[in-house]
């Protein structure tokens, strides 16, 4: 058997609450309990379980955003934890970024509204310092393609899209740094029906080609219809 593209090992996270007034106590809550999750490089996976179980903390930690317990492995490669040292963290997050990226479940609040499109998808590209003007300019055309827009939407402001479009620009923007690992947290659940369902078929056209997918989801048929296995977690627990 090959190695897992993505490894997860007893994974615990807790959130300490702020304290209410002078004489409040701060409150730990666990959210995930000793996750251990394998993902295989080609597949859509899917994370199945109600609002407020870990999804999405999950997430969080397969990207470094937040502090975790436990290990994180991609691509046999264990991720570091957040440095000591602002330089140190800077780095090792933009190492992250290579590995991993996010489709957030809100595309209009993961966009400026007043910037355009072109720039948006251009911007990680220029943080990483990745080609010239012109290379750059050519990926931005060729991932508009890939997420089914046509390059003339470079040129249109964010709030001149509809919602999937909006969200097409999230997953293009997510996708231009070529990561190893897509992860699309609720990526549906703000669109209506259609447009949903049409932006399933946009990733089972990127797996078709090799991206690897960790789709989270409450939506039970959307994960039917779209992954390859299923995990079900609850309360910080994977139960499946």
């Amino acid at each position: 058997m090959t190695e897992p593209l993505l490894s997860v090992r007893d994974l615990s996270c807790a959130y300490t609450s702020r304290s209410l007034g002078p004489f409040g106590k701060k409150e730990v809550k666990t959210v995930l309990n000793r996750v251990n999750l394998d993902i295989r490089a080609g597949e859509i996976f899917g994370l199945l379980g109600e609002s407020g179980c870990g999804k999405t903390t999950l997430a969080r930690c397969i990207l470094g955003i937040i502090e975790y317990e436990g290990e994180i492995f991609i691509d046999g490669v264990k991720r570091e934890k957040i440095g000591l040292t602002r330089q140190l963290a800077h780095t090792r997050q933009l190492a992250r970024a290579r590995q991993a990226q996010m489709v957030f479940q809100d595309p209009g609040a993961s966009l400026t509204p007043a910037k355009k499109t072109g720039g948006l998808l251009e911007e990680p590209l220029l943080v990483h310092r990745l080609g010239t003007k012109e290379e750059r300019l050519r990926q931005v055309d060729e991932t508009l393609i890939q997420v089914g827009l046509d390059p003339s939407y470079k040129k249109r402001r964010v709030n001149e899209l509809s919602g999937g479009q909006k969200q097409r620009v999230c997953i293009g923007r997510a996708l231009i740094l070529q990561p190893k690992l897509l992860i699309a947290d609720e990526a549906i659940s703000a669109l209506d029906v259609s447009v949903g369902a049409q932006i399933l078929n946009l990733f089972r056209e990127l797996n078709e080609k090799g991206q690897s997918i960790l789709f989270i989801s409450h939506n039970a048929g959307a994960i039917e219809y779209l992954c390859d296995r299923v995990a079900v977690i609850k309360a910080g627990r994977l139960l499946e």
